[in-house]
């Protein structure tokens, strides 16, 4: 609603001028960048849900809860799992999967739970700031062409210090000992939910060759990679027809039938694109207007660089770091190489300041209420921005 009415005024405004060719030429820019987005991110989720279908993520989660390892093991793995996955597959969906683990064993301990949920959080969105898939900040920024695919890796370093100094404060508060043995039934990998997995590793492959060798946005490459499983699961399905032809009931585990490619797109997250078309659009045209280049002017012109885009991921632990990435991005203020990929880190990082400034911290605290809250998040703030503040001196001190 905000999107057609910033656009409605700006195309009655113009075409008093005589000048609504500009507004058309402008609002397509902005929806042909939504719509890259839109099928990237499509395609990623549809890899996702459809290895959640097969059943690969919940094998892991068993895998570690039948692990004897005691709390502040656990507290430890499943951070650096969140730091190790959320950059291949999306920071959101690791984050929920590590808390599954951190709540069948933290029961009777919301301290545990608590603080766990905390490291996953800042696990997660550091790991997806030194990646073009980790994160929707970096992968604009990416498809954007303003940084190249493995200038990102630039950041791994401070991506490490910002997860691991604020989990070495905070493995101090873990309970001592091991958790009780968890009983529960152990998860098979449906046919087809390896294969997956390696599908997806190379339709990121291919993005990153489309972009690289062809120089063809990285969008096509995606859309690419979902023939690859769109293929896989033809194949998939017609074994599983086959083993349903001979009982009565399906022997994949599944009581709804056959793998189905089409159900996996219908799972994606619709909310989420939804969101992404207002926040672009309305963006866009306070940027078309000229609004954002007067901020663009006060941030990047008299307070410097370094400062606006520190304060950039400030923001963004308050606001969505969506729209303020892609504000930063509409202004396109003349930054080098350092200094983009510290608006990308701070962006991707600063929104664990708070549990509200990032999708896996507001998901968190959906999956572990009354344990993983806002209070509980808030606690830690300055030990985490105490990670923020160091990864940021790392960055310009190897980077700059």
């Amino acid at each position: 609603m905000a999107a057609g009415i910033i656009w409605i005024l700006i195309a009655v405004a113009y075409r008093e001028h005589h000048m609504s060719a500009a507004v058309e030429e402008g609002i397509r820019h902005n929806f042909l960048e939504y719509t890259e987005l839109f099928f990237f991110l499509l395609v990623a989720l549809t890899y996702i849900n459809a290895m959640l279908e097969r059943g690969v993520f919940d094998a892991l989660r068993d895998w570690l809860v039948d692990r004897k390892f005691s709390y502040r093991s656990m507290f430890w793995l499943t951070g650096i799992l969140a730091f190790i996955i959320s950059p291949i597959a999306d920071n959101l969906t690791t984050a929920l999967i590590m808390c599954s683990v951190v709540l069948a064993i933290g029961q009777g301990q919301p301290t545990f739970v608590a603080v766990a949920c905390t490291n996953i959080v800042v696990g997660a969105n550091a790991g997806g700031a030194f990646s073009p898939f980790g994160d929707i900040t970096t992968l604009m920024v990416w498809q954007k062409g303003i940084l190249e695919f493995t200038t990102f890796f630039k950041l791994f370093l401070p991506a490490v210090v910002n997860f691991i100094i604020p989990a070495a404060i905070m493995q101090l508060a873990i309970p001592t000992g091991c958790p009780l043995p968890v009983k529960h039934e152990r998860t098979q990998i449906k046919f087809g939910g390896i294969p997956i997995v390696f599908m997806f590793l190379a339709t990121i492959v291919t993005a990153v060759s489309f972009h690289s060798l062809l120089n063809l946005p990285p969008v096509y490459g995606m859309m690419t990679g979902m023939a690859y499983l769109k293929l896989l699961g033809y194949f998939i399905a017609r074994k599983e027809h086959r083993l349903i032809d001979v009982s009565d009931t399906p022997t994949n585990g599944s009581e709804s039938g056959p793998f189905d490619i089409f159900s996996q797109i219908a799972k994606a997250e619709w909310d989420t694109l939804f969101f992404f078309y207002g926040v672009i659009l309305a963006v866009g045209g306070l940027g078309f207007i000229g609004y954002l280049g007067m901020t663009s002017e006060f941030f990047y012109g008299e307070l410097g660089h370094t400062t606006a885009n520190i304060l950039v991921g400030i923001l963004s632990a308050i606001v969505d770091n969506i729209p303020v990435m892609f504000a930063v991005l509409t202004m396109y203020p003349d930054m080098n190489e350092t200094q983009w990929l510290l608006a990308t880190l701070t962006a991707g990082v600063g929104g664990s300041l708070l549990s509200i400034g990032s999708a896996a911290g507001v998901a968190l605290m959906g999956q572990a209420r009354g344990q993983y809250t806002f209070f509980s998040h808030l606690k830690w703030t300055p030990v985490i921005a105490l990670g923020y503040g160091a990864s940021i001196w790392v960055h310009l001190l190897i980077n700059s």
